[in-house]
């Protein structure tokens, strides 16, 4: 409260900026029909089967572990609810998805500050995520997007004040909320190692003064990140304990996060062409199959699948907004609406090459979650809707640019008018014409 009152104008903008992105996803909500994508049919057919039989289980009416729990246990949740109220429970889920919407707006706002240390890219940035229609479009779908992206941006802003305070509790911290986040989205799984690996890093090479130098080595410094990452490690296995729990007692075996593999034998397919038969099945697994057609692709068709493993799948994911599950007619809170998106995106490529030589800057965790998350995705289908999840790393980085050039244009300008008031010009001499030269 005491920061609130000393900066009243700064208070008042970002409350308006709120109330202008509650007011969007409101309209959006209430002013189109929302359609049902396929996987929120079988996520309802599977909510209902575990409430009225206790089995869980997708697309099947015996137990699997096809899809993470975290997002069916919040439909299920959800559903007890509406019951309790006698409402639609989809109505009820995209209000919910709403505040949850909000609630990732205020994680974005708190990620870039820690991240740049710049309240005015805090602001840019939570801003844009006001306004970015994806944001908009994903709270009427009743799919992972909106929770996901709440937990990823609370388990990185925690990730990275667990790196400010090297505190274990904050470690611990990091690796529940990691934790809750791949119960929710599997990929994000192996996120906070490359993550440890770079702090350490950091922490190796960074700048310190003499006394720091005589009391720490390299391998302390090892000791002490290592424990860190180690903690948020078994806090993370700790957070999913019940569900493998749940596979060896129920299913005999042990699933690490899902056993659907069909996003990774659809992502064989280059250019999404499922005609294409370079191997025949024969009888094999689906995972078998797709071993099988990336082996025959790279060996008779290499640079076909060279291009479509690299440049191919992040196009086709990055190049296009995620709309959710789509809706009549199409929203639009203003016109050209993909020209933001694009103008995010490859802005973004700037601030990615700086970070590579300025490693040491906190805001480096942000361009090693796109990469490594890039990377990950190279490895299953490309869909527009996983560039959701990253976009708001994008949106922070595409700000620092904008902020960065505006401050050395503003400086410019500034050195500009101050050279022009310094400048006073030389009066001639009354008798110094031309007529008398």
């Amino acid at each position: 409260m005491q920061w609130v009152k000393q900066n009243k104008a700064w208070s008042l903008a970002i409350v308006l900026i709120f109330m202008l992105a509650f007011w969007l996803r409101a309209d959006f909500l209430t002013s189109v029909t929302h359609s049902i994508s396929h996987d929120t049919k079988y996520y309802n057919e599977m909510v209902h089967r575990l409430l009225d039989q206790g089995i869980y289980s997708y697309k099947e009416e015996v137990p699997n572990a096809r899809v993470t729990p975290g997002y069916p246990l919040f439909m299920a949740g959800l559903y007890v609810v509406a019951d309790q109220l006698s409402v639609d429970p989809f109505p009820l889920i995209r209000w919910v998805q709403v505040l949850i919407s909000l609630g990732a707006m205020l994680l974005i706002y708190t990620l870039a500050m820690q991240a740049t240390q710049n309240k005015w890219v805090a602001i840019i940035s939570l801003l844009i995520s006001a306004i970015y229609h994806p944001f908009i479009w994903t709270n009427g779908a009743v799919l992972t997007e909106s929770l996901a992206l709440f937990l990823l941006m609370a388990y990185l802003s925690m990730q990275l004040y667990a790196f400010r305070t090297q505190r274990k509790r904050d470690a611990a911290f990091a690796g529940v909320l990691l934790g809750l986040t791949v119960l929710v989205r599997a990929e994000f799984l192996p996120l906070f190692v490359p993550l440890y690996g770079v702090f350490l890093l950091q922490q190796w090479f960074r700048a310190k003064s003499p006394q720091e130098e005589a009391h720490s080595s390299k391998l302390a410094m090892f000791k002490k990140v290592a424990l860190l990452g180690v903690i948020t490690g078994l806090c993370l296995s700790a957070t999913m304990l019940p569900w493998w729990i749940r596979n060896l007692v129920t299913l005999n075996e042990f699933v690490l996060t899902a056993s659907q593999s069909n996003p990774f034998s659809a992502g064989t397919y280059p250019d999404k062409d499922y005609t294409d038969k370079i191997v025949e099945r024969n009888g094999m697994s689906q995972n078998e199959y797709a071993w099988a057609r990336i082996k025959a692709g790279f060996t008779q068709q290499t640079w076909k699948y060279v291009k479509w493993y690299t440049v191919g799948k992040l196009k086709y994911t990055y190049t296009h907004m995620f709309f959710g599950s789509g809706h009549s007619p199409i929203y639009y809170a203003y016109p050209h609406v993909a020209y933001l998106h694009l103008l995010i995106l490859y802005s973004t490529i700037i601030p990615l090459l700086a970070l590579i030589r300025k490693w040491r800057h906190p805001a480096v965790m942000l361009a090693v979650v796109i990469i490594v998350m890039s990377l990950i995705r190279l490895l299953f289908v490309p869909e527009y809707r996983y560039n959701f999840t990253v976009m708001p790393l994008f949106i922070i980085l595409s700000s620092c640019l904008g902020v960065y050039l505006l401050k050395h244009i503003g400086a410019y300008l500034i050195f500009r008018k101050a050279a022009t008031k310094s400048y006073t010009p030389i009066p001639l001499p009354e008798d110094a014409s031309l007529s008398k030269k």
